[in-house]
């Protein structure tokens, strides 16, 4: 004779506490159910600054550079990162402003950030980005800059008011498609930095698809 299945409950949110908030982030205690029907509590950061009608907190620009006799490169941003202590090498990105979509948010970030003017080419959907402590969120825009166009021949950050206060060590870097995820290697055997974990996905992905098609490097060392 077989044993009865134990019920199992559809994991949900009961209610959430607010435990303390600063200028962009607040701290709550999530009360919720898990799969057993176990009454569970866990600490949970949320940004303070998500737009009402937004699914999203904000964007990130995978922003691929194209010129005439030229490798297409990644266009990438390396800044330092308080709650890292250290450099960071990242895709372009920030948060969506009020009354504001997903592809314009985007092409300004990118210009703020970069000095590139670019077209949109593709959107994801909504993606988190550190479930275990946050709901976070984000969009990654795909944008295809043509790199013979005048206004990105010597393309200038034009960094806001935010910016200017966060970001003004922020460094653009260009890096070669095809060679992304060596490129990234040999900067993080030079310099102290910490890569984005999207942009080391993609890196791989890349690599992959270039050369590796059957294996993934990062697999062999």
């Amino acid at each position: 004779m077989s044993s009865p299945k134990k019920a199992t409950t559809e994991p949900h949110v009961i209610k959430e506490e607010l435990i303390a908030s600063g200028k962009w982030v607040k701290l709550e205690k999530t009360t919720y159910v898990d799969p057993s029907g176990s009454t569970r509590t866990w600490e949970t950061a949320k940004r303070t600054t998500r737009v009402a009608d937004s699914a999203a907190d904000g964007v990130a620009i995978i922003a691929l550079l194209k010129r005439t006799l030229h490798k297409d490169c990644v266009v990438m941003v390396k800044q330092f990162r308080p709650p890292m202590g250290c450099n960071t090498l990242e895709f372009p990105a920030g948060l969506i402003d009020d009354n504001e979509s997903v592809e314009t948010a985007a092409l300004r970030e990118l210009k703020e950030e970069t000095g590139y003017k670019g077209e949109v080419v593709g959107i994801t959907p909504v993606t988190c980005l550190d479930p275990g402590l946050s709901n976070c969120t984000t969009q990654m825009v795909m944008v295809h800059i043509n790199g013979d166009d005048i206004e990105n021949i010597n393309p200038t950050q034009q960094l806001g008011d935010g910016g200017t206060y966060l970001f003004s060590n922020k460094n653009v870097i260009l890096l070669p498609l095809d060679e992304f995820q060596q490129k990234i290697d040999e900067l993080l055997q030079k310099e102290k930095i910490v890569v984005d974990s999207k942009v080391y996905i993609y890196a791989m992905g890349m690599s992959q698809a270039f050369f590796k098609p059957r294996e993934l490097p990062v697999l062999k060392q």
